[in-house]
């Protein structure tokens, strides 16, 4: 096996796991978060799930059963998760050097370093340090590769009885393990690979790690030939502790209210445009097109359908948020339709670049005054900081106080420790 050892930390339901941080009375009672819109469930404790109520169940369809067994319902409150997250990550750092953030609830950390009879106990350790610090329970799969620490995660998960650490990397429990998992509950494999595993005879993920891997290249290509090399124990994928630089970009929203004229149309996708060039500026990144697309919901089957999008070319790329709002509006008025409810309108990018990289146009030929409007945006992220996300915005967006089609959070918890005046507060 490799002499990598690798450990994936993973908050447990992290969303709701959050809300507890900072409410006692919800310790021990059933508690689901609720994706944008209020629209259906996306986090839930062991309570919720004991009740039935399954990931992505439509709120509407579980409203009843949650009033009847006081399940508590909570907006989704992405500022809290977002800084709870780079608070369990200030604590991982505290355990190894090198750290891949893999998502807002999971990280890899390569702890290769450590003695192999010692990496059980730093995993109980970390768990018990983020516990105490940030109020956040975890578990830690431990494995020579990030495909078997993914499935000592999943293991520790699973079983209570490990106390929240599965250590892969030790050979009896990796021989246990590795016979009882399904090839469905591997990292990377979904409904269509786990057909064909199943067509090769595959029970477990000892079947697995055991196929030929000239057969599971050709029938799964590259990606299927790495799967099984990483259940032997042979490192094929490394941390990646700097993001790679992103390739797209997109805003985009479900309506909290059917949309039916242009004006109201035009300020949601100015927002969605201002938020794109947010995006960008903070990564250095510019596009030379954009995407706006909007459409009806399916859900409206008595209503007329329609679904639209347009790509609008810039004469250079660009990550001014004035430039992407024009583009967007110009899309928006090409292809505007009245008579339809719409439910979802967004602004998509891809093939983005490094702006300072990218090629100038020509002059005359629509060149943009890339430092004056650097300046001002500049000044415009500035105040944005200062007073929070949309104190300052183009006019064609609108203020959050007068969109009338913006996101629903009407059960969202304070945001306790990015905003002054939603910090907890105790009583005398």
């Amino acid at each position: 096996m490799s002499a990598r050892a690798y450990a994936l930390s993973d908050g447990n339901s992290f969303y709701c796991s959050c809300e507890r941080v900072f409410d006692a009375r919800l310790a021990r009672v059933p508690v689901i978060v609720l994706s944008n819109n209020d629209g259906c469930a996306i986090a839930r404790t062991a309570e919720a799930k004991a009740l039935g109520i399954g990931m992505g169940a439509p709120w509407f369809k579980i409203r009843a059963l949650c009033k009847a067994q006081g399940v508590r319902v909570y907006s989704s409150n992405y500022a809290l998760y977002g800084d709870m997250s780079a608070r369990v990550n200030a604590m991982y750092r505290d355990f190894s050097p090198r750290i891949e953030v893999y998502s807002i609830d999971e990280s890899f950390l390569d702890i290769s370093d450590v003695r192999e009879r010692d990496r059980a106990t730093l995993a109980r350790d970390m768990r018990e340090t983020v516990r105490a610090w940030t109020g956040i329970p975890t578990c830690v799969g431990i494995g020579p590769t990030k495909t078997l620490a993914k499935l000592a995660n999943h293991v520790a998960k699973k079983n209570p009885d490990l106390g929240g650490v599965c250590d892969l990397t030790d050979p009896v429990a990796y021989d246990h393990w590795m016979a009882r998992i399904p090839p469905e509950d591997i990292w990377g494999v979904g409904p269509a690979s786990a057909r064909k595993l199943g067509a090769f005879g595959c029970e477990s993920a000892a079947d697995v790690r055991d196929l030929d891997t000239r057969l599971v290249r050709k029938a799964m290509t590259v990606v299927g030939e790495r799967l099984v090399q990483e259940l032997r124990g042979v490192a094929c994928l490394d941390l990646e502790e700097v993001a790679a630089t992103r390739k797209g970009c997109a805003v985009t929203r479900s309506f909290s209210d059917r949309v039916e004229d242009l004006t109201t149309m035009k300020q949601a996708v100015a927002a969605h445009a201002t938020r794109l060039g947010e995006k960008l500026r903070r990564e250095g990144l510019g596009t030379d097109h954009v995407t706006v697309f909007f459409h009806t919901s399916e859900h409206d089957r008595a209503q007329p359908q329609r679904s639209v999008s347009t790509v609008v070319i810039l004469p250079e790329a660009s990550n001014d948020s004035l430039v992407l709002v024009k583009a967007a509006l110009h899309g928006v008025q090409k292809t505007w339709r009245g008579g339809f409810r719409y439910s979802k309108a967004g602004v998509v990018t891809t093939d983005l670049l490094p702006l300072h990289a990218s090629q100038r146009a020509m002059p005359g030929l629509g060149q943009i005054d890339r430092e004056q409007g650097a300046a001002l945006m500049a000044a415009l992220d500035a105040c944005n900081r200062r007073f929070g996300r949309g104190a300052v915005v183009p006019a064609a967006a609108g203020f959050a106080s007068s969109r009338g089609w913006s996101t629903k959070f009407e059960m969202r918890s304070p945001r306790y420790t990015t905003r002054l005046e939603e910090i907890p507060v105790v009583a005398a």
